[in-house]
């Protein structure tokens, strides 16, 4: 039960749903003019409120708090450079981030048309539109519509390569990868996401819920071989010794290998495939002659030796690792189609970490054998993040070369690039990696809605890595596929490259050409000034009131106006039905300009339980060291009083203050379950 819970838990992805883009400051250096230049009486009283922390006491809490302090506060010293490394935000310098998914401008009308798509076509269609609309729904905050897509789309998946990496998705959706004491191959129970289940070929969408091979012990097909696919202890003698097709009466040919003679039936042979029965058949010298010299073909002679059990018996024993290989090679030499899809079968059911994914896997691609390279491909994708750090790994994806090794067993498809990619843009979006493998998504794609994707998170990323140029070339390219939402895009690089006024006539453009959406105008703010950026603002939160930078913008501009509460009561609106760390951050920052050092140090700790990494200040801090220099500036509780503001807090449904209760008894006790049990419930509401 308390894997269950804890696996739901991470697969929510609660702060994937809380991301926002981090306040700017005119002046990030923190010099003079106010505090990063926004002017006005705030800056001059926010840090003379800093410069007047260095040299007296701390106060007691303020009147506005609730309880009267128990214990005796300290002294302490705060310098403004500690506290303060950069000035504060102004609207000047504040951008809203470019989601890096489809974003339509009438959503409803986008997944009814994805909808129709999935009821039109034929059941081995379905998992690739399955795919479109997990696209689609990417972009909202419910992960769960996301993971209930790629669920449909693994269930109507048809061939290995899909099934593989469809599961491998799900398993990551669920952050298996961050238990203790789970193994990558471990199964779950189902044929969905079973490791040995994914590589039986077939569509059979009604068994994805049944109980899973694993618990039968046996396979078809020969992937995972039981009792039956076992040879016979004679067969591993004959293999052992001289013999090898069988008694020495029926043998009527050899094979000399070096000074080894391996005895044979031909016609056993022959029937190996259309090669073999050719020269033993045909017009070749060797139909008529009993010895046959095979020195010269690559093969031992106890690879011979089983071939020639192989021919008998059309099974694979217990032979040992290289000699399989050299089965495998002498297969695809000679066409032995049989021999090598038991071969391939035989091998990729051996395949269960990832050092002998790494050994096989160049097998696999050598010789074309599409099991082997899927069941590595396997290992390797439910390894993931982890494996991301392989060198090895990453040069066969992230190269063209190693795309179009993969392309040649049947493994390079939209899809596994697509699961890749996002796992890339997580881990660090700014890389040479993610890019490459964007790189080969847009290499992959022949749908439209493909190229707008790939198009479109190449223009994300590029801008992302101030490589404007490039960005905006990324960003037409996916509006010239159809993505309108790009034009966001074109319209920033625009803007950064100093084309200010361009950017803002193609925003009037689009507003003008299409039904106005929230998103139009919220990015038409940044190009203007005054009355008209206010409007504009105003006008992005009436068409959509979940877009939280019109908030943030908003409480800048009454910042600066000296209207403090006012500022905080604009982001209350947006965080309460939104959470986010970047206005949780803009929150605590106005707080410590009201002296406000509690409703601070509440907001960093529920920033921090959201995302544990989260750099403030413009990536010059990590919230762990505000952290640290709001504490003594704060009423210190103990343990127990913890508990009753838990209680309290939680019985009044606040839930920032909740989470930042719990961060603190987190930090005292880290070792407390039940701490984190609640955690989990918090985040889960």
């Amino acid at each position: 039960m308390q894997h269950n819970i804890f696996t739901t838990m991470r697969s929510l992805k609660f702060p994937e749903g809380c991301k926002g883009t981090q306040v700017y400051a005119i002046n990030p250096t923190g010099g003079e003019g106010g505090g990063g230049g926004c002017g006005g009486k705030v800056g001059e009283k926010f840090l003379q409120h800093l410069q007047d922390l260095r040299a007296n006491s701390i106060r007691t809490k303020s009147s506005r708090n609730s309880h009267p302090p128990t214990n005796q506060t300290t002294r302490t010293n705060v310098s403004v450079e500690s506290l303060l490394p950069a000035g504060f935000p102004t609207v000047d310098f504040m951008e809203p981030q470019i989601e890096p998914c489809l974003k339509s401008v009438d959503f409803v009308e986008s997944l009814a048309a994805v909808y129709k798509k999935v009821e039109d076509s034929s059941q081995f269609e379905k998992s690739e539109r399955f795919l479109e609309q997990c696209a689609v729904f990417k972009g909202l905050c419910d992960p769960k519509l996301f993971r209930n897509s790629l669920r449909c789309a693994r269930q109507h998946a048809v061939d290995v390569h899909s099934k593989v990496v469809l599961a491998s998705w799900l398993r990551f959706e669920r952050r298996e990868d961050e238990l203790i004491g789970l193994s990558a191959m471990d199964c779950c129970g189902r044929n969905l996401e079973c490791p040995r289940a994914c590589l039986l070929p077939g569509y059979d969408p009604e068994s994805v819920n049944d109980p899973c091979v694993c618990s039968r012990g046996e396979l078809e097909g020969g992937v995972l071989m039981g009792d039956g696919g076992e040879c016979s202890t004679s067969d591993i003698d004959e293999a052992a010794g001289g013999g090898g097709g069988g008694d020495d009466d029926d043998c009527d040919m050899s094979f000399c290998i070096g000074d080894d003679e391996i005895r044979g039936v031909r016609y056993n042979v022959a029937s190996l495939s259309r090669p073999f029965r050719a020269m033993l058949y045909g017009e070749f010298k060797e139909s008529r002659r009993e010895k046959i010299n095979f020195s010269q073909n690559g093969i031992s002679a106890e690879g011979m030796r089983a071939a020639m059990i192989f021919s008998r018996t059309k099974r694979l024993g217990s032979f040992e690792l290289k000699i399989v290989l050299e089965l495998l090679s002498l297969a695809n030499r000679f066409c032995c189609e049989e021999l090598k899809s038991a071969c391939d079968a035989h091998l990729a059911s051996l395949v269960c970490d990832m050092e002998e994914a790494m050994m096989l896997i160049e097998y696999g691609l050598e010789e074309g054998a599409y099991l082997l390279v899927a069941a590595c491909l396997q290992v390797i994708l439910r390894e993931l993040p982890f494996s991301m750090h392989n060198p090895y790994v990453m040069k066969l994806f992230c190269g063209s070369e190693g795309r179009e090794r993969l392309a040649s067993v049947g493994h390079a498809s939209f899809l596994l690039y697509y699961f890749l990619s996002q796992i890339a843009m997580e881990e660090e979006m700014k890389s040479n990696n993610t890019v490459m493998l964007l790189e080969r998504l847009g290499e992959c794609a022949t749908e439209d809605w493909q190229k707008q994707l790939a198009y479109h998170q190449l223009g994300v990323v590029m801008l992302e890595r101030t490589e404007y140029k490039d960005a905006q070339k990324w960003f037409e390219e996916a509006v010239e596929a159809g993505h309108i939402y790009s034009s966001v895009g074109v319209a920033r690089a625009k803007y950064n490259r100093g084309h200010k006024y361009s950017a803002y006539k193609m925003m009037n453009s689009l507003i003008s050409d299409h039904t106005p959406v929230g998103w139009m105008y919220q990015e038409r703010s940044l190009y203007c000034t005054g009355k008209e950026k206010l409007m504009d603002l105003n006008t992005a939160t009436e068409l959509d009131p979940t877009l939280s930078f019109p908030y943030k913008c908003r409480a800048v501009l009454l910042v600066q106006e000296n209207k403090l509460e006012s500022a905080i009561s604009e982001l209350n609106k947006i965080i309460g039905f939104k959470v986010s760390p970047d206005c949780l951050e803009l929150r605590a920052w106005i707080s410590i300009v009201l002296e406000d050092y509690e409703g601070a140090l509440r907001d960093v700790r529920a920033l921090l339980t959201l995302d544990p990494n989260y750099m403030m200040f413009y990536g010059k801090k990590h919230g762990d060291q505000l952290v640290e220099l709001l504490r003594p500036l704060v009423q210190q509780y103990s343990q127990a009083d913890c508990w009753m503001q838990l209680y309290d807090r939680w019985s009044s449904v606040d839930d920032i203050g909740s989470l930042a209760v719990v961060h603190q008894m987190l930090a005292n006790d880290p070792r407390k379950s039940l701490l984190w049990f609640r955690q989990s419930l918090l985040l889960l509401r």
